[in-house]
């Protein structure tokens, strides 16, 4: 769970796993729910189980009911990723407060009454929600950058130009090129001690150099190998943290043959080396 602000709460989940796993999260009848599968299947069980609402990949769910409870308890499929907003009602309204008569629900005549819509998530949306999801960004600014993601996917999700999406990213209209970005992705850091080349990578998901190059950096922000860059560094220092690697093991195990290379790139993304990170943490933790 991250606290965007007070009264603005996301979560992510996801079920690694090969049998179904089940969500858990208290909220009451203050709090407006907004979930988005990004990948598998959830079903989300309210009323005791006695009510339930299947969410399938690429779509959104919107619930608020102001006379009862909803805690949420949801049932991940394996491999299923989910993300999930919680908002009270009051910072809601803030948000919209100059036009609020344009969202149904926050008419006048509607505030008291439940509300549930439910909706696929278009490629604008994607490309928020998958950058949410990796969230490669240093701590410092995290709180920042999460914030200014989740209003962006708010003012997306209740955006009343039909053709927002293909403004904003042409390029992801296509939801195959999409799902080739996001296996580039998955093949870089699954191969992270011996990542193909650009042209490789390119071949082996479909896609035209030139597309991947961009596609790539319109959904992760950032280059291919910067990216790799990123989770190689991430991975490294969780290693290191873990106290089950030594430094040279580490070095390997991302993709560095000598542990003078490691210990420059380790230096160059945090501005010290592996041992002085190592005796820091020691020293914080003591």
């Amino acid at each position: 769970m991250f606290d965007i602000e007070p009264g603005f709460q996301w979560l992510r989940t996801e079920n690694q796993g090969v049998t179904p796993w089940t969500l858990s999260h208290l909220t009451d009848r203050k709090f407006l729910q907004i979930h988005f599968c990004l990948k598998g299947h959830v079903r989300f069980l309210y009323n005791e189980d006695r009510y339930t609402l299947d969410l399938n990949e690429a779509q959104s769910l919107l619930l608020y009911n102001p006379q009862t409870d909803l805690p949420i308890r949801a049932m991940l499929s394996p491999e299923s990723w989910l993300i999930s907003m919680i908002i009270s009602i009051r910072t809601f309204h803030a948000l919209f407060t100059a036009d609020a008569n344009y969202i149904s629900f926050l008419n006048p005549e509607n505030r008291d009454h439940k509300y549930y819509h439910q909706e696929g998530t278009n490629p604008a949306m994607a490309v928020i929600l998958t950058q949410l999801w990796n969230l490669h960004i240093h701590p410092s600014v995290q709180t920042l950058y999460c914030r200014g993601k989740a209003y962006e996917l708010l003012s997306l999700l209740f955006n009343r130009t039909t053709d927002a999406a293909g403004e904003q990213c042409p390029f992801l209209v296509d939801g195959d090129n999409l799902r080739r970005i996001r296996r580039a992705k998955e093949i870089v850091i699954e191969r992270m001690a011996e990542p193909p080349g650009l042209a490789a990578l390119a071949d082996e998901i479909g896609l035209s150099l030139k597309k991947l190059k961009e596609g790539f950096r319109q959904v992760y922000g950032d280059s291919v190998y910067s990216f790799l860059f990123d989770y190689k560094m991430e991975t490294a220092r969780k290693m290191l943290e873990s106290g089950s690697y030594n430094v040279n093991e580490v070095g390997l195990k991302v993709g560095y043959s000598t542990a003078s290379h490691f210990i420059e790139a380790f230096r160059k993304k945090y501005n010290t080396t592996p041992k002085k990170y190592l005796m820091a943490m020691s020293q914080q933790g003591a």
